[in-house]
Parts: C-alpha cells; structure tokens; sequence
C-alpha cells in the first residue's frame, strides 16, 4: 500500500467530516475485503478511538484509486493525531503488518451548537444553569443531551413511574439505558420515543449522546386537588 496524498476538512468534535485520500496498490496481490478507517490518537500516539468509520476500499495491483471517508469526530475537542489505515476485518490492520501509517496533527474544533433545540413542555422549570450546562455539553460534541426530571405536586401525588429513572443526583452516566426526557437536540435529530407524555429521544444511529443528572428540570403538576 501506498499513501499518495490526503486531505482532511476542518472537523468538529463529535460531527462527521470528510477525508479524501489516493492509495496505490503497490503490491501483487488485488485487494479484497479490505476497509479504509482510522484511529484517534492523543499526542503519545495512545488510540483514544481505535475503531473509526468504514468505507470499502478495491484496487488492482498497480492501480491508483482516490476514496472519500467519512469520520466521526473524537469527544471532547481538542488537539489529536489521526491515522488512516486499511483492515482486514477480523484479520489485522495494515499497519500491524509494517505498512507505513499516515498520522496528522489535527485541532478538533468545539462543534457547533447553534441549531440546537429544546424539547420542553410548557410547565418546564429549568435549573439556572440548564442552557450553560447542555450548551457546553453539546460544544464537547454531543447530539443529543438530556438531564434528569424532577416532579413537584402535592404530597398525595406520586410522580408518574415511567420518571423514577430521571430522579435528580449524581452526574454523568454514559450507560443510562433509558431515553433522554425533555432533551436538546442538534438538527436532524428529532424526539423518537414518548416517557409519561414527555417527548423524548432513544439513542439511535452512532451520533453522540450524553445524560447529565446535574442538568435538572422540573415539572409542575397540572392537576389541581378538588
């Protein structure tokens, strides 16, 4: 294999971008099942994300081709080394077997969270802090970004069961197994899912997504006693 030039858009953290990349097959041998990707890797040259995006490589032994990638950008932003490499699936990378590796220096900018947009019934009461706390989650490079709920009623009124999940306390959970309640989302992601008659949004796709108990809303009761 041989790398004869390759270009990367600027990219943001967690949002895909292109490569564009010319491969010379300089071997005997045509290749078959073979993936163009890539690696993440810090400035030691630790992987910080092994597994990138595939895209299906072919070539003729002597044959230039020019392939577009798509990559997923590393979370959070930051200063990174990527290296582009082609796998045998199950087998090995290129790489392992003495290929020279193109690794650039890349700045992964903040991504942009202009477009984002909150998902919030009319009797929502958001933290002081809310809309600093998705915001930034968002610039990390995170898609969709929910909080935890907190139900305010009288005392003989119990939260609806489909939130006990959400309850306020603790931070970060980036194995929460439920869908994010009342979330903010960067376009095209749109509420997929229903929880106690709020919207909501269930992990689908690779976009990145995150749930925060420290982002608290609260939700009032409409139900008034008689």
């Amino acid at each position: 294999m041989r790398w004869l030039a390759y270009e990367l858009e600027p990219p943001q953290a967690g949002a895909l971008t292109r490569a564009r990349v010319s491969l010379e097959n300089a071997g005997t041998s045509a290749w078959r099942g073979l993936n163009l990707s890539y690696h993440w890797l810090d400035d030691r040259g630790n992987p910080i994300v092994w597994d990138g995006l595939r895209q299906e490589v072919g070539a003729a032994p002597g044959e230039q081709v020019e392939q577009e990638l798509l990559l997923r950008g590393p979370i959070p932003p930051g200063s990174y080394r990527l290296a582009l490499d082609l796998v045998d699936e199950q087998r090995f990378w290129l790489a392992e077997l003495g290929n020279f590796t193109p690794k650039l220096d890349v700045e992964v900018a903040p991504r942009d969270a202009m477009a984002a947009r909150a998902f919030l019934p009319p009797r929502a009461d958001l933290d002081p802090d809310w809309e600093e706390r998705v915001y930034v989650a968002h610039t990390e490079g995170y898609a969709a970004v929910g909080g935890s709920i907190e139900w305010i009623s009288g005392p003989l009124r119990r939260p609806p069961d489909g939130l006990e999940p959400y309850a306020p306390g603790g931070g970060r959970n980036p194995a929460f197994a439920e869908p994010l309640v009342c979330p903010s989302l960067l376009p095209p992601l749109e509420p997929n899912a229903d929880v106690a008659g709020l919207p909501a949004w269930r992990p689908e796709g690779d976009e990145p997504w995150l749930y925060d108990a420290r982002i608290k809303l609260r939700l009032r009761s409409d139900r008034r006693r008689g």
